[in-house]
């Protein structure tokens, strides 16, 4: 299994690159790292084309993937598939840059859910019933499915819940004390007190 740290979306409300941004002293981008690499996993920056040039003087080249030219797709999809493409006998652990408030005890409830449900081909949290698609685990072969669909024209749709609805997909459903971990934060003033 391979960690993909999502650092490619436009981070238009935020009107700076989300990944870049500091909490005291790593970046989003490096502070989720730092939590993959607590699990022993090889981790992945996923970036769009435009992000190529600030990343890679910060990161090396080896930890970066590019969206790829060949998908039509937006969105942290298109940054997943990116990395399938790279890696399609991997499983994928997906956590976008922009929860920094995650917490490794989840993260490793996570794996275990996905250690005893070897069927499922995805795996997320339920967060008031609504997927936390950004935190999860994907299946090399549920994604495989994806890729048929997109190539057959039959990906009508891009959200991350959508591709969900077309995977066996596990949900484990969050307790109160664990929403908190999954804030994500799209402005400035969200960031506030952080």
């Amino acid at each position: 299994m391979i960690a993909v740290v999502l650092t490619g979306g436009q981070s238009t409300r935020m009107g700076v690159d989300k990944g870049l941004l500091k909490l005291h002293a790593n970046t989003w981008a490096q502070t989720a790292i730092d939590k993959l690499t607590t699990m022993a996993l090889h981790v992945v920056l996923s970036i769009n084309k435009e992000q190529f040039e600030a990343y890679t003087s910060i990161f090396t080249t080896r930890e970066i993937i590019t969206d790829s030219d060949s998908l039509k797709i937006k969105g942290p999809l298109c940054g997943l598939m990116s990395v399938h493409l790279q890696f399609p006998l991997e499983d994928l652990f997906i956590l976008a840059c922009d929860m920094p408030l995650m917490d490794i005890e989840i993260l490793k409830e996570l794996t275990h859910h996905y250690r005893l449900n070897k069927g499922a081909d995805a795996l997320v949290f339920l967060n008031n019933d609504v997927p936390e698609p950004l935190c999860a685990i994907y299946r090399s072969r549920g994604l495989v499915h994806i890729l048929q669909l997109y190539n057959k024209g039959q990906l009508t749709r891009h959200s991350m819940k959508f591709i969900l609805d077309q995977m066996d997909t596990h949900k484990i459903p969050l307790r109160d004390d664990q929403k908190k971990y999954f804030r994500n934060f799209n402005t400035r003033a969200a960031i506030t007190g952080l």
